[in-house]
């Protein structure tokens, strides 16, 4: 059945239709918010005029439409399918699970390890302003989307090579992609005043490579949900998504406190009168 419903097609595209049609719609959403927030919001100082319900508004903007489009806006592979079964909702789900974990948990990393602090006015969980749980599921979404297609193209361009070959090359994409990723959301967020860091020059160097820990475990990982449902023998299940992104974020947070316990952060180094990295 899984084989039936495969799609063949250029090498970056996903086979499965409903896999394919959701990476395509989160890439194809995503220059809405970069152009909002990038090109007006922060170099126009919009957000000086942000208060608690403008930073929501700003926060809705960009997760709610990797919910509500697919809900208005069906691709024929999903027609007829129960809610559950359609990639966009796994995917959503995987997202927001580990998104929820790094804002809620990872951003007091950031100000431990990093020295970074959030000023402008929002409503706070747990410290963490809730107009960035929003942003990070938008962010994310793109980020895995583009994530998928370029480890699919590494894959499947190298499907006749050797099993070490394939795994060098891939382990090679996700550092590279990852590192990549949290270099240019560090640099693009810059000019915006309320998000700030004790030495801003090692936040883009060695901070961004403690932010790509994150994906550094979630492109890999994201990037196996109903990719082998013939090997596998079915599709995943919204609650196996959502069981694996728990996973994903046990992994990350391992990986970023063995940082912490090991090399420490900007901070102590700064108390110490000491060099960081």
């Amino acid at each position: 059945m899984a084989a039936s419903t495969a799609v063949a097609g250029p090498h970056w595209l996903a086979k499965d239709p409903s896999k394919r049609w959701t990476e395509v719609l989160f890439l194809a959403y995503s220059p809405f918010w970069i152009i909002w927030a990038l090109v007006l919001l922060v170099p126009f100082q919009l957000y000086e005029y942000c208060g608690n319900y403008g930073y929501m508004l700003i926060g809705l903007s960009c997760a709610a439409p990797t919910v509500l489009l697919p809900l208005f806006i069906t691709c024929k592979a999903d027609q007829g399918k129960a809610m559950w079964q359609r990639f966009w909702v796994k995917a959503n789900i995987w997202i927001a699970v580990f998104s929820f974990i790094g804002n809620y948990f990872w951003t007091h990393y950031f100000y431990k390890v990093l020295g970074a602090s959030y000023t402008f006015v929002s409503w706070r969980l747990n410290d963490v302003p809730i107009t960035l749980y929003l942003m990070t599921h938008g962010y994310f979404c793109f980020y895995h989307a583009l994530s998928n297609i370029l480890l699919r193209r590494v894959q499947t361009g190298l499907a006749k090579s050797s099993w070490l070959v394939r795994r060098g090359a891939m382990a090679l994409v996700v550092f590279a992609l990852s590192y990549a990723t949290a270099y240019a959301e560090t640099l693009t967020i810059a000019h915006f005043p309320y998000y700030s860091f004790v030495d801003r020059d090692k936040m883009y160097t060695v901070g961004s490579l403690f932010y790509a820990i994150y994906f550094f475990v979630s492109f890999p990982m994201f990037y196996r949900m109903d990719e082998y449902p013939q090997k596998r023998g079915s599709k995943w299940t919204p609650s196996e998504a959502a069981l694996d992104a728990l996973a994903a974020g046990m992994l990350v947070t391992i990986l970023l406190d063995l940082w912490r316990i090991s090399l420490g952060g900007i901070v102590e180094a700064k108390d110490r009168g000491l060099p960081w990295m």
